[in-house]
Order: C-alpha cells, then sequence, then structure tokens
C-alpha cells in the first residue's frame, strides 16, 4: 500500500514535465516557423542593456550591436546603468551606447530597471516601434536587429532568439549546463513555435511590440520577471514568436561559487513562481481558457536534473504501473537530450560529457538547499561573477 501511494505521488509530480517535454519534442525537431516577408521595416528599434556593475564587459556588448547588420529603420541602443558602484556608464559611454543612470536603493531589481528604460524610452520616441532586451555579458549575432525588424514588421507582439552559451566547453559541467540551456531555449521554444503556441521569454535576446507593453506594461517583479511578464502576456491574448534564424550568446559562471548562486537564484525563482502561479493558472485552464495549458505544464516542469532524479526514485519503487510509467518517463528525457544535442550542434566532447550526468545531478542535489531558500525569499539583482573573473566576495 506504502509503495503504491509513493509511487502514485511520484508520477503525479512529474507527469505534467513529461508530457510537456514529450510534446515539444516531437514538435522542435521540425524546422521553425519563419516570418512572413514584410511590405517594410520599422520606423525606430530599441534595444535595452540592463547593467548592474557591468563595467568589465559593457563596451564588448554594445560593440556586438553596434556591428550588426542595420535594419531598415533606426536603432537605438539604451544601457541602463542600474545602481552601479563602478564605471559601467562610462565605459557604455565611451563604446557608443545612450546612457540612463539610476539609482534606487529600495526598488532595485532588472524588472525595474527595465521599466525605467520602456518608459523613458516610448516617451523620448514616439516612433518606436519596439524594444529588443539583451543582457550586458552578451554578443549578439549579426542579424539580430536585422530578424527582429523583420518578425516585428510582419506583425509579431513580441519575439525571443535563440539564447545560447559562449562558453559551453569551459568544462564538463558548463557542457551538461549547455545541453539543458539548449534545450529550454532552443528546442522547447522552436516545438511552441510549430505547436501554434507562445515560444516563451528568457530574459535575454527578446523583444516586446509597442502595443504588447501599451496592453501590458513590465510591471514584473522576482528574479524570474521575463517568465512573469511571458504569463501576462499569455493572459492578454499575445503570443512570442521564435527567431530560430539569430540567436544571443552570453556566458555561463564556471567556478562553482559562481554556478551554485545563479542555479539557486534562477531555479529558485522559478520555484516560487510555481508556488505562486500554477494554482490560479489551473483554475483559469479548467475554466477555460485553454491558452493557458502550456505555460501551466511549463511551470510544472521540473529542471531537467530534477525530473530526471524523480523519475529514477520511481524505478526503484515496487509498484510495478509507476515503474513502467518512470521507463517511458525516462524515454521521453532521453529523446529530449537527444533532439537538443541535434538541433543544438553538439560535438563529440558534448556526447562524452553524457558520460557525468550522475555527477552533475548529484550537484544540482547539492545546490538544492540553497534553491530552496531562493525560493522564500526576495532576490536581488546579483551580479554573477564571469568565466573569466573571480567570483565575488
Amino acid at each position: 500500500m506504502l509503495a503504491s501511494l509513493l509511487g502514485l505521488g511520484g508520477a503525479a509530480l512529474t507527469l505534467p514535465g513529461t508530457v510537456e517535454l514529450g510534446l515539444l519534442t516531437t514538435a522542435g525537431l521540425f524546422p521553425a516557423r519563419r516570418p512572413p516577408t514584410p511590405d517594410g521595416g520599422l520606423r525606430r528599434l530599441a534595444v535595452v542593456v540592463p547593467a548592474h556593475d557591468e563595467e568589465a564587459g559593457i563596451a564588448d556588448c554594445v560593440a556586438s550591436l553596434r556591428a550588426c547588420d542595420a535594419p531598415k529603420g533606426a536603432v537605438e541602443i539604451l544601457v541602463v546603468a542600474d545602481n552601479c558602484s563602478d564605471g559601467t556608464a562610462e565605459a557604455a559611454r565611451a563604446a557608443g551606447a545612450t546612457v540612463l543612470e539610476r539609482v534606487d536603493d529600495t526598488r532595485r531589481g532588472k524588472g525595474w530597471a527595465l521599466e525605467y528604460a520602456f518608459d523613458h524610452l516610448f516617451e523620448r520616441f514616439p516612433d518606436l516601434d519596439a524594444v529588443l532586451v539583451v543582457d550586458a555579458d552578451t554578443a549578439v549575432a549579426p542579424n539580430f536587429l536585422v530578424a527582429s525588424e523583420r518578425w516585428f514588421a510582419a506583425g509579431a507582439d513580441a519575439v525571443q532568439s535563440r539564447y545560447t552559451v559562449k562558453n559551453a566547453g569551459a568544462s564538463q559541467r558548463t557542457r551538461l549546463m549547455n545541453i539543458a540551456f539548449t534545450a529550454f531555449n532552443v528546442l522547447r521554444p522552436r516545438g511552441r513555435a510549430r505547436l501554434g503556441l507562445s515560444a516563451g521569454i528568457f530574459g535575454n535576446g527578446f523583444g516586446l511590440s509597442r502595443r504588447s507593453l501599451e496592453a501590458v506594461p513590465y510591471t514584473a517583479r522576482s528574479v524570474v520577471e521575463d517568465l512573469e511578464h511571458h504569463l501576462e502576456l499569455v493572459r492578454a491574448g499575445f503570443k512570442v514568436e521564435f527567431m530560430d534564424e539569430t540567436e544571443v550568446k552570453a556566458d555561463f559562471p564556471v567556478g562553482e561559487a559562481g554556478s551554485d548562486t545563479q542555479r539557486a537564484r534562477w531555479e529558485g525563482g522559478r520555484f516560487r513562481m510555481l508556488r505562486e502561479h500554477a494554482p490560479p493558472l489551473a483554475r483559469e485552464v479548467l475554466g477555460g481558457d485553454l491558452r493557458l495549458a502550456e505555460p501551466l505544464l511549463e511551470l510544472l516542469l521540473l529542471p531537467l536534473a530534477m525530473h530526471v532524479a524523480g523519475l529514477g526514485v520511481l524505478l526503484f519503487i515496487p509498484f510495478a504501473p509507476t515503474q513502467i510509467y518512470a521507463g517511458v518517463g525516462l524515454g521521453v528525457v532521453a529523446a529530449h537530450v537527444a533532439a537538443a544535442l541535434k538541433v543544438g550542434g553538439a560535438d563529440v566532447d558534448d556526447l562524452k560529457a553524457l558520460a557525468k550526468v550522475p555527477l552533475y545531478i548529484a550537484w544540482k542535489a547539492g545546490v538544492m538547499p540553497k534553491v530552496l531558500k531562493a525560493a522564500r525569499e526576495e532576490q536581488e539583482w546579483v551580479r554573477t561573477a564571469r568565466a573569466h573573473e573571480a567570483p565575488a566576495g
């Protein structure tokens, strides 16, 4: 009796994620949708770079944006130096960006910085059609602005590019993190696009049209403000299109301290969103708003390593129905990882890194106390040490 209850409980916890992975893996193997050819371009497009103590790398980010192929309309590059204690603002100006300096000891975080920037831009530029958001440690593909303009000119409410990693080969851990990242940021949004669903927003390389921001102001405040805003967009009837033809690349932290901090903040933020938003989403879906069914499934999907660990535990609970389900679920995960390797252009070293999956899962388990702590607390905007830096004290 106890085994059956434990098995059924574990199956209920992991089943939404298994369904989500199965659907998006199958659809994600097909080429992503391409935008229709628009008649013209945009009047004006802006790129916002929120930056907190990014003096070391902000110039490279601005240079990457300035080196992009030029779209038909005007482009404004705006860096928000938010509560900075270093020379971020000066470095951004020297690189050719317009800079807003924001100092606010109480309203701190990326969400506040973005709202401040959006309000400034739409007030200053009445002809502004859309805004893009790029993180300060990012290099963008040469066609990033042109592709974004094409999607918006074709009528997109919002867009999300591929979001990949600069330093995936730095270690076995970063290779495994990159596989999970590719699954989350490339395979799954491609699958959603093929199914006609909203692709999602991942915090870097996304864009919002004027009409979507006028209808749904950017008031998200959590550490996963991108996920929070995406839910509000879908509720309001808007859809994010996936720009599979372009990408942004950012650094993973390599040191253990930086990796632990980043994962705790991200996954803790997602668990907090799960706790706060899953019940009302479920009520809305049961009430007939089926647009929110896939966002609910996505929210219920645990981080991939935790999902695998949960299915692995089910295999050892002596209850045959859930053991069979766990075997099928692990097969779905294996297919999902294989598909992510395919769409991400994996090499032999990536395949070798898969041998370290048990150690990776053990590392994720070790981070879990920090994740749970982060899920209970408001998280500040903390700059994560980059690959070439020592972790911040």
